[in-house]
């Protein structure tokens, strides 16, 4: 461990330090064709918690998934036609495609390249991080 939390991890009988930095002794290739499931937290992360349509970043409480292609018009749930969305542009584009709705996306739903792509969006969060990541 190379840095840790103030906080602690409490037992009955002892209390461990709750790590921010580790240092890996051994590192372990992930392959690159690992297929990422696609989830709420991972298109967040792919997008940076920013609406695709008006590009507002409200906060994940205020975020939606949305299907580029509705799921009522064959849109399946995949990285590559879900978006995160602020709920007022999702309400505005309802159950109609972009092009329908007249709304434009920022940028083209697409699966991500690594695995590591959800640390990204952590590393802004925690600035103990930024020293060791971005060095």
């Amino acid at each position: 461990m190379i840095e840790a939390a103030q906080q602690r991890l409490r037992a009955m009988g002892f209390a461990l330090d709750v790590p921010l930095v580790i240092r890996l002794v051994r590192y372990i290739r992930i392959p690159r064709q690992l297929k990422l499931p696609c989830s709420r937290r991972g298109v967040f992360a792919r997008d940076r918690e920013t609406c695709q349509y008006c590009g507002c970043q409200p906060g994940r409480a205020h975020l939606t998934m949305d299907h580029v292609v509705p799921r009522s018009q064959g849109g399946g749930t995949s990285w590559e036609n879900v978006v995160t969305a602020c709920r007022d542009c999702n309400h505005r584009k309802g159950g109609r495609t972009p092009d329908e709705a007249n709304m434009e996306l920022l940028t083209k739903p697409r699966q991500p390249q690594y695995v590591a792509f959800a640390l990204l969006g952590e590393l802004e969060r925690h600035d103990v991080w930024r020293k060791y990541a971005f060095s």
